[in-house]
């Protein structure tokens, strides 16, 4: 019974993981390898019971790969499907809907389109120009955040103070569909690693000089539980089961700030040498339980059932909050 894994440029994470995995997995015939393709034929047998994907939203044949494999019966992680038609506005909408806090959110239209598609004013006359850019910063306040409605890794982020900032920034992100927030001027931030939805490990996390604090006594019980409940409230209806999830505490508040991060950084020298270690161990033992127990349908998203309009309207919340014990914030 075979494990894969599908990454890019990482250095630390793969070796271990892939050496835990066939060290825990040994007794139950599970290892795991590096995914090897050379072409896809359709039709053919899944090679692997389970891949965990960290690389194909950068790579389309990977992609189109994965979504046949899951054809196959293959359990991927996180689900190709639904991370390919995923985006941030989407998620922000949802976790509003499911009664997480989160900043106020305007969708923008592209700046530009690129020129490869035949995009004329013709095809644009279902826009209102101008934008009427002090209404929109009227609703989200100033200062305000520009980004992506997908991508990450903190790239073309902006923060505008008014009006003249905001459409300098704007004039410069091309055919990249943006986002205009709230800025949330918080007094503690959080990334949680979020394994199999559930399994949440809160993070102190600088976002200004982007590290990782190991600080066990970083959140008050309450609002480590609070953060714990609202992330699994977020993985559970997007479906993801490798993720990282971030909260703004403001005013005693968690604002979910970014929860589309299904590829999060697990290089040893980044998230430090600690979590590195929990985070090896938690994603060994979340493939060998899938490999062993997993239906390719569990990993689909829920957000329809939490919402009510789905078969199981009766879904209320999240399970009862549960911390990792070791390196809970």
């Amino acid at each position: 019974m075979k494990i894969g894994l599908l990454c890019g440029r990482e250095y630390s994470f793969p070796p271990a993981f892939l050496e835990r995995v066939n060290s825990l997995g040994k007794q139950d015939g599970v290892t795991a390898e590096m995914v090897q393709l050379g072409g896809t034929r359709m039709g053919e047998e899944a090679k692997y019971r389970v891949i965990v994907d960290r690389i194909s939203h950068e790579v389309d044949y990977y992609r189109g790969y994965l979504k046949h494999a899951t054809l196959s019966g293959t359990y991927v992680i996180n689900n190709p499907f639904w991370w390919t038609a995923d985006d941030k506005f989407f998620n922000y909408a949802i976790a509003a809907k499911l009664g997480v806090a989160v900043p106020k959110t305007v969708l923008l239209p592209q700046k530009s389109y690129p020129q490869n598609v035949d995009i004329t004013s013709e095809s644009l006359r279902n826009l209102e120009f101008p934008l009427d850019w002090d209404g929109l910063l009227d609703f989200v306040g100033r200062p305000a955040i520009l980004k992506p409605f997908s991508g990450g890794g903190w790239k073309h982020v902006y923060k505008v103070n008014d009006r003249e900032e905001l459409i300098a920034a704007y004039d410069g992100t091309g055919p990249s569909c943006m986002l205009l927030q709230e800025f949330i001027e918080f007094e503690q931030y959080v990334r949680c690693f979020a394994f199999g939805k559930t399994e949440i490990l809160p993070v102190a996390y600088d976002p200004r000089e982007r590290r990782y604090v190991v600080d066990h006594a970083y959140l008050t019980p309450e609002m480590g539980e609070r953060v714990i409940q609202d992330a699994q409230t977020l993985n559970l209806a997007l479906g993801y089961e490798m993720n990282t999830v971030e909260f703004a505490i403001r005013d005693g508040i968690p604002f979910a700030i970014d929860f589309l991060n299904p590829a999060p950084d697990f290089e040893r020298e980044r998230i430090t040498e600690f979590y590195f270690g929990h985070v090896v161990e938690q994603m060994a033992k979340l493939v060998i339980d899938r490999a062993l127990r997993g239906a390719p349908t569990d990993s689909w998203p829920r957000w329809e059932e939490m919402l009510g309009v789905g078969k199981s309207a009766g879904f209320t919340g999240a399970p009862a909050a549960k911390a990792m014990k070791a390196g809970s914030a």
